[in-house]
């Protein structure tokens, strides 16, 4: 099937509320051209050169979100134009995210990342250790940054239980990071979880952003 038709086929389950990221990232522009085309303005990228690259060659009206592990020294090449990094992982990225959005006289949108999964490989802090960094005070004084919300990526498996359980944990972490840390910020609001293989069950838990790649794109041999 084609972008188009794919695109169409997954907007039937994807309520008004919930916003689709398509993830482009190792796909050539001709392929967002065509997702384009068909109305979508919201694209995932995880290579810092690869998001640059397409960012000059492509339309300015997309918004373009990063959404891969992000290294501090690559920070600066994103904070002219990228709409939300997803991944934020540790303190000390947010406030290198901080330090280079303050040169640009910016701020930038930002999710904190959380390690659901039960596998080592994924990046993010614990629930302990995003609650233990709340608590502190320093995070406040960081003026060139937005938390919006939280992103998380379930287990890689065939147990749609344990996707749901883990989706079902970050819900309630942000529910109570909310109430206890952002109950009076209007910017609070996105959660991200759910890509191709299950972003029907985290919408369902409450997802607010979905990452669609190959179910869009098609499977890419990296």
């Amino acid at each position: 099937m084609s972008i188009t038709t794919n695109i169409q086929s997954i907007r039937t389950h994807i309520p008004g509320h919930v916003r689709l990221v398509c993830v482009s990232k190792f796909n050539p522009n001709e392929s967002i051209e065509e997702a384009y085309a068909s109305g979508e303005r919201i694209f995932g990228e995880s290579k810092v050169q690869e998001l640059c690259g397409k960012y000059e060659t492509l339309p300015k009206d997309i918004s373009w979100h990063f959404i891969g592990h992000l290294q501090s020294n690559k920070i600066k090449f994103i904070v002219p134009f990228v709409s939300l990094i997803h991944g934020v992982d540790s303190y000390k990225l947010l406030t290198e995210i901080n330090k280079q959005a303050e040169k640009q006289g910016k701020i930038v949108n930002c999710l904190l990342q959380v390690h659901i999964a039960n596998e080592e490989t994924k990046f993010g802090f614990s629930p302990d250790e995003l609650l233990a960094t709340l608590a502190l005070p320093d995070w406040k004084i960081l003026e060139n940054v937005q938390i919006c919300g939280l992103m998380g990526m379930a287990t890689f498996t065939d147990n749609r239980e344990q996707i749901r359980s883990e989706f079902k944990i970050l819900k309630t972490l942000f529910e109570k990071v909310k109430s206890d840390f952002f109950s009076s910020s209007d910017s609070f609001t996105e959660l991200s979880m759910g890509m191709s293989d299950d972003f029907l069950i985290a919408i369902e838990e409450g997802s607010t952003l979905v990452r669609v790649g190959s179910s869009i794109f098609g499977s890419r041999n990296y």
